[in-house]
Order: C-alpha cells, then structure tokens, then sequence
C-alpha cells in the first residue's frame, strides 16, 4: 500500500509521529520549505513526524549565492551531504580552524558533535541532499556563535533570514 503525505503543515507541526504499516511506504511531496536552526531552508523531506523514521531524516538544502549558514553541530548526530549543484566553502572542527570547499558530486560526511558552517560566496544556489541520524529533524541541531577568526563572513547574510 501506498500513503502520500500530502499535508505540509500536519507533516510540520504533527504533535505525534506519522505510523505506517508493514510493508507500506510514505511519499512526500516536497512542495514547501521551512527555515532550520542553522540558518538555510530545508525541504520538507524524510522525517519522523513527515514519516514516522525512526532513525533519520532527508533534505534537500539550500544556499542562496553569497549567503551562509549559521555555524552548528548536530548534537549526536552524524551527517552526510551529497552536493547536486554549486560550491560551498564549509568550516568545521574545533574552532571552525579547518576549511573544506565542496562542489557538485561531492559527498561530505560530518561526524557526530563536529561544528560546521557553509557559505556559498559563488554566484550559484547551492542545492544539497542532507541525510542526518536524526529523526526529530531540528531537535539536535545547536548553534553556536561566529568566531573572531571568521568576522569577515558577518559580511554575508544568513541564508534563512
């Protein structure tokens, strides 16, 4: 059997998982985004109130050109990206020290508690497929503050804002 989730809004703000039967799959129709804790839109995806996963969440992101996120760990949480279109610069690890330019293509995974940040300083939407051990979707997600040695990127606005 087949269920199409066709209410965005229930999906959303659900107070109770979506359930399924054995053997039945959920299709959702990713036609509205919302904006996440770590400052970019998110396409309604693969969750556990969209859903009823148990164990994960899918995306598809999205990063205006010259915009950024807002640095972030996923508190317990391992990541993996799959870029479909543009480049993105990504901080990350202790500090957001270390720097990582992702394109097209590429994958990138981000471990558990590891902090990162993307800015897109290209002239192209960055367009990602996000899949996070997460299935509450936005309850691990922490933001923390830019540090000094990237104060140059206060000069790019929030993606979501």
């Amino acid at each position: 059997m087949l269920r199409v989730s066709d209410v965005w809004e229930r999906a959303l703000h659900a107070p109770t998982a979506a359930s399924t039967e054995p053997g039945e799959v959920v299709v959702i129709r990713s036609a509205d985004s919302y904006d996440g804790k770590q400052g970019m839109s998110l396409a309604t995806g693969v969750s556990n109130r969209s859903a009823g996963a148990q164990a994960l969440c899918l995306h598809l992101i999205t990063i205006p050109p010259g915009t950024r996120g807002v640095p972030h760990v996923h508190d317990g949480h391992e990541s993996a990206i799959y870029t479909v279109s543009g480049e993105t610069e990504v901080w990350h690890g202790e500090g957001l020290r270390q720097r990582t330019v992702v394109t097209a293509g590429d994958f990138m995974y981000v471990p558990p508690g590891t902090p990162h940040l993307p800015v897109n300083r290209s002239d192209v939407m960055t367009v990602a497929v996000v899949a996070r051990t997460d299935p509450q979707e936005q309850e691990s997600v922490v933001t923390m503050s830019l540090p000094p040695h990237l104060d140059e990127l206060n000069a790019f606005p929030v993606a979501s804002q």
